[in-house]
């Protein structure tokens, strides 16, 4: 069997390519201005920089503006709340992006809640995750709207399949599992909690691993044929799956890295077009 290698990396410079010329397009018909996507970084964790870093790089590949917000790791979370309220009525910014995680005397939830749904382009709003889940317009979680890009992009049939989400996370596993839902799939979620997880994956048409442990998902629970999507990423190189052995017996899988990661900022920043265009019509 000849397995199709999901390259996000690729397809995600393909969307840049047309997302920059919507994005001269917009500068040109309306009054100059840019869809700026605002981050906030509270703390100085390393990742944390270097994740918002690359999406500050991403606006800038296909023209959009970036604003960075930087608070100290002393941040309460009223003090977040009204960076985020400031942001909400500044008709400048169209997209909000608060970097996961934040340090723990802040309530994350609420500040997460706390984005205007208009400009929720990452997808983290529990108003967000609702209208979703009941077929409305709304911005879908960054990651899991990003493997379904990938996967309508390749043509992956959905509809009438068996898939199994390893994760129920609020920004991956949830929102992957009613996507998947959403698109006419059969959809098992598996956790920490599920008993014989190795059965229920063996019967699976599709695999999403959202699990965060490495290689935690073994090539032998994955039946021949299956498609594989792994949206981890650990050290050394390796997502959630044992991807090695299945490489020649799924009917198609992503790579780690250059799968997953590349199509969740893609996503991001598209969502921002998005809402860039919606405001600047």
């Amino acid at each position: 069997m000849t397995a199709l290698i999901l390259d996000g990396k690729t397809l995600a410079q393909q969307f840049e390519n047309e997302m920059r010329i919507r994005v001269d397009k917009l500068k040109a018909q309306g009054d100059g201005r840019t869809p700026i996507l605002a981050t906030i970084l509270v703390g100085a964790d390393p990742a944390s920089a270097t994740y918002v870093k690359m999406k500050g790089n991403a606006c800038q590949r296909v023209g959009l503006g970036s604003r960075k917000i930087e608070l100290p790791e002393s941040t309460t979370t009223e003090e977040l709340l009204a960076a985020i309220h400031s942001l909400n009525s500044d008709p400048d910014v169209h997209g909000i992006l608060l970097q996961h995680p934040v340090p723990e005397q802040i309530d994350e939830r609420a500040c997460f809640d706390a984005i205007a749904l208009e400009k929720d382009v990452d997808g983290v709003t529990c108003l967000g995750f609702g209208r979703m889940s009941m077929g409305e317009r709304a911005y879908g979680s960054a990651t899991p709207k990003g493997i379904m890009r990938l996967l309508e992009h390749h043509n992956i049939e959905l509809a009438g399949k068996h898939a199994v989400v390893v994760g129920r996370s609020a920004i991956l596993g949830k929102p992957m599992a009613m996507m998947l839902l959403g698109a006419n799939a059969t959809v098992t979620i598996c956790h920490s909690r599920t008993a014989d997880l190795a059965e229920h994956i063996r019967r699976a048409d599709i695999v999403v691993g959202a699990v965060g442990k490495p290689e935690f998902i073994k090539a032998a629970w994955i039946k021949d044929g299956a498609v594989v999507v792994d949206a981890g990423y650990h050290p050394g190189g390796v997502g959630d799956i044992e991807l090695g052995p299945l490489k020649d017996r799924a009917k198609a899988w992503t790579p780690v890295p250059g799968g997953v990661g590349p199509m969740t900022i893609n996503t991001l920043i598209f969502q921002t077009l998005e809402a860039g265009e919606k405001a600047l019509a």
